[in-house]
């Protein structure tokens, strides 16, 4: 089963379940050679603009099983990408990343999470703008919230972190097109993503590590 097969059948999965019903160990990848347990898996949510982007970003990370694009923060059910483009649902452009906890700690995701957004930034992330690209980080139970919370106050002696910390809700997967948008259409990606300025403002605020 290819990688965006097994991200489809997490957003199936996922769709239209709330969050704080789902818990943070959901995910069953369907399909697949050798079926991951729904015990092995740990769900992290993170805003940061452009949700092609973050997918870029996490999919590199080792430990990192799946990422799903969608939308979440918001007040409508089951909405499309051109209502949450408009900025008049309240949700954000969002990515759920599916992660083995025995590879990859939470910590280290908000590390990756941090180091690919503008922190400073609350009228959207780089060419994106509107409250529906601002970053923030879902948290999905009081862990999660504490690790949050500690790598925000570290990073808040050099920086004004704008980001906010709020408490996960439903997660609406988006359309099949943005799913794994970044391999199935590689060209137009990295012109979006160059044209942007993301580069280059990260550099700005993080130095050479920028995403």
């Amino acid at each position: 089963m290819t990688r965006t097969a097994s991200m489809i059948a997490l957003a199936g999965i996922l769709a239209g379940i709330p969050a704080a019903d789902a818990g943070a160990r959901t995910a069953v990848i369907r399909g697949a050679p050798t079926p991951v347990e729904a015990d092995t898996l740990e769900v992290a949510t993170f805003a940061g603009g452009c949700f092609w982007c973050m997918e870029e970003a996490f999919d590199a990370v080792p430990g990192v099983k799946a990422t799903v694009s969608g939308y979440t923060g918001g007040n409508v059910e089951n909405p499309r990408y051109e209502q949450v483009s408009s900025g008049r649902t309240g949700h954000l452009e969002a990515v759920n990343v599916f992660f083995d906890p025995e590879v990859v700690s939470y910590a280290e995701l908000l590390d990756t999470f941090w180091r690919n957004v503008d922190p400073t930034d609350d009228g959207g992330q780089f060419c994106d703008r509107g409250s529906q690209y601002v970053s923030a980080i879902f948290v999905r139970n009081e862990r999660q919230r504490a690790l949050a919370e500690a790598s925000k106050r570290a990073l808040e002696a050099e920086h004004r972190i704008v980001t906010p910390i709020l408490p996960a809700i439903t997660f609406w997967p988006a359309e099949e097109y943005h799913q794994d948008y970044y391999t199935k259409n590689p060209v137009r990606y990295r012109f979006y993503k160059f044209n942007c300025g993301r580069k280059a403002r990260l550099e700005e605020v993080w130095g050479e590590s920028g995403g």
